[in-house]
């Protein structure tokens, strides 16, 4: 008999399995088993429609740029614009604009761009912290995005569909691998409350994101017992794992009631594991200023709780966590908030970069760093100060460790920013690189919904091999 075949088999007999270990010895070998089943390997097994590949990373961090940072004012550097500033941009199969108020006119970077590294990669001084981090990081500069609207082009980025009801990146790579600890969930989502970011779509309840504040006094809504007395709390537990139990079985082990039950017991055991790993005051007081935590500007102060809480959940087991940093949407004063923003994003993704390599952690961790689109070359005049327009026919989203080749840069655009010339790639590709490096085959996660199986990457999806060490 082949594995494929054993495989099937064994996911056939599964049901049975699990209602003669919960009808026998009073239920304590159902509880193993499901113990087992949440474990990273049997995970796998159960979920994978073939053999796991060998992993280049464990875990992923996927910062979210909300709202469409600027590739050309960022990571992807056009001295044509400011050679041609203020001159019409000409330019075959432009676009149209997406709210009418842009002018023919390009503008050029507000900000300077300098070598980086080794590697002299050009980055803008919005990013001076990231770009001292540029031998590590793998540029992608010709991302290509099929939507200029914002919820479906983050519906799209997140889900690989532009339709509402699929599951996230991370709810995938959580329901495909498992996770590393029993305490702590498997996906996080810190600094967005978007149901793009965090969804299971057609996947269990198990499989969403839980929401973390980070680094506060609760990081975790209804963390803290409400009992005054811990007995009265697990008296309650008490009863209602036995209601649990006999509404399970009068369902049928109907499975969205069996992720519910498992959901409730993680929360109580996340009680205790939670507070832990998300108390940063034993973190030394030169970690907190390297994160940019305790600073007087709130923004960097909170997004360096947030990197900081990560880094400490990584350590800990937690599979997916997707930090977001929102207002990126500059139709108008480019310059006021694009810098107010990227102060605060900066210096503590450095810090995570920086801390997991001196760590050892950033080969086994892949970072990415993503946004829905970019902005236009030509101004958009609204209000006192210029913007962009969203742009998602050409720009940049970059990755670092997990088996990344650091210091390198794939694909280009034109010399306007525009379009695509040399390395198109899109976000199924994106989607079928991270899973790739986390040992999984694209083509073979893959979960049965309405009648047919779904994928992460739909029909579509290619490795970008040349990002890849």
């Amino acid at each position: 008999m082949s594995d494929d075949v054993r495989m099937a088999d064994s996911s056939r007999r599964l049901p049975e399995r699990r209602r003669f270990l919960e009808q026998t010895s009073l239920g304590f070998g159902w509880l193993a088993f499901n113990g087992l089943l949440a474990d990273r390997s049997f995970a796998a097994d159960v979920h994978l429609s073939g053999p796991r590949a060998a992993a280049r990373a464990e875990r992923v961090v996927w910062f979210f740029m909300d709202g469409g940072l600027s590739h050309i004012d960022s990571f992807d550097h056009k001295p044509r614009l400011v050679a041609e500033n203020g001159q019409p941009l000409k330019l075959p199969g432009k676009k149209e604009d997406i709210t009418g108020r842009t002018t023919p006119n390009i503008m050029q970077s507000p900000w300077t761009f300098r070598p980086y590294g080794e590697c002299g990669k050009m980055v803008s001084d919005l990013f001076p912290h990231i770009g001292s981090q540029a031998d590590d990081i793998a540029f992608l500069h010709a991302v290509t995005s099929p939507s200029p609207d914002h919820e479906s082009a983050i519906g799209f980025l997140h889900s690989g569909s532009l339709l509402q009801g699929f599951p996230s990146v991370g709810a995938w790579a959580n329901y495909g691998l498992g996770s590393d600890s029993a305490n702590l969930p498997g996906f996080v989502v810190m600094g967005s409350r978007k149901r793009q970011c965090r969804t299971n779509g057609f996947l269990p309840p198990s499989f969403q994101a839980s929401q973390f504040f980070g680094g506060g006094t609760e990081p975790l809504a209804d963390l803290k017992p409400r009992e005054a007395f811990r007995q009265l709390q697990d008296n309650k537990l008490h009863a209602v794992r036995q209601l649990d139990g006999l509404f399970l079985e009068a369902t049928h082990d109907n499975r969205i009631i069996e992720a519910a039950i498992a959901n409730h017991e993680q929360a109580h055991a996340m009680q205790a594991s939670v507070p832990e790993a998300a108390e940063l005051a034993g973190e030394s007081a030169a970690t907190l200023a390297h994160y940019g935590v305790g600073s007087a500007n709130q923004e960097l102060d909170a997004f360096g709780r947030y990197c900081l809480t990560a880094r400490r959940l990584l350590e800990r087991g937690v599979r997916f966590i997707e930090i977001a940093s929102n207002g990126w949407d500059q139709h108008d004063k480019l310059k006021t908030d694009h810098a107010k923003h990227a102060l605060a994003v900066d210096q503590p993704i450095a810090a995570f970069l920086a801390d997991l390599k001196a760590r050892g952690l950033l080969d086994s961790t892949l970072v990415v760093f993503a946004t829905e689109f970019g902005r236009t070359p030509n101004t958009e005049l609204f209000g006192s100060e210029p913007g962009r327009d969203h742009h998602p026919w050409g720009f940049t989203i970059w990755m670092a460790g997990g088996g990344t080749k650091g210091g390198t840069s794939h694909g280009s655009l034109d010399d306007y920013g525009y379009f695509p010339v040399e390395g198109a790639v899109d976000i199924h590709d994106i989607h079928a690189t991270v899973l790739h490096l986390l040992g999984i085959d694209h083509k073979q996660l893959t979960y049965r919904h309405s009648g047919r199986d779904f994928r992460l990457t739909d029909v579509h999806g290619r490795v970008i091999v040349p990002v890849i060490a």
